[in-house]
C-alpha cells in the first residue's frame, strides 16, 4: 500500500505540487489499524495489489481518508469501483453519506469526484470542518482544498 501511494503521488510533481509527492505514505501500523478496524479494502489486477481506499466514521458518515491507485492502474476505474465499494459498506451500515476533501482543482481530484456525484459541501459539520483545520495546520492551504459528500444511493 505504501508504494502504490509514492506511485499515485508522483503525479503532482506535473501539477506543480511536489510537497504533495514527497509526503510519506500513511505508516504500516497506521494502516494496520484500518485494516483491523475493518475500513481497509484493496483492489487488485491479476492477483497484484494496485489501489487501496482507507475509511473514517466522521459525523455519521464514510469519510474516504484516503484512495490511492498505482500509476502503472490509473485511469481504469479502479478508483471508482474502491468508492463503490466504500458506498455499499457505508449502506449496510446505515450511513447516509460519503464525504471527503481534496484538491479543489486537481484535474484527478476535485473535478473527478464530481464526476462520481460528489458535491461541494459549502458548510462542513463539525467533525469534517475539524479535519480542513488539521489540514491547514499541516500546511494544506484551505483555500485550494474542497469538502465533498456523495449521499448513498439505495
Amino acid at each position: 500500500m505504501q508504494e502504490i501511494e509514492v506511485s499515485a503521488g508522483e503525479v503532482f510533481r506535473a501539477v506543480g505540487m511536489p510537497e504533495i509527492a514527497d509526503d510519506p505514505p500513511p505508516p504500516t501500523d497506521v494502516l494496520a489499524e484500518y485494516q483491523r478496524g475493518g475500513r481497509a479494502w484493496v483492489a487488485e489486477v491479476g492477483g497484484e495489489v494496485v489501489g487501496y481506499v482507507l475509511v473514517e466514521l466522521i459525523d455519521g458518515n464514510a469519510h474516504v481518508a484516503q484512495v490511492s491507485v498505482h500509476a502503472d492502474h490509473a485511469r481504469r476505474g479502479i478508483g471508482r469501483a474502491l468508492l463503490d465499494h466504500v458506498e455499499s459498506w457505508a449502506r449496510d451500515r446505515g450511513l447516509p453519506a460519503l464525504t471527503l476533501t481534496t484538491f479543489r482543482s486537481v484535474p484527478w481530484n476535485g473535478p473527478y469526484y464530481e464526476r462520481l456525484g460528489f458535491e461541494e459541501v459549502e458548510a462542513p459539520a463539525p467533525e469534517l470542518a475539524a479535519l480542513v483545520a488539521h489540514e491547514a495546520e499541516l500546511g494544506l492551504d484551505p483555500t485550494k482544498r474542497v469538502c465533498m459528500r456523495r449521499d448513498v444511493r439505495s
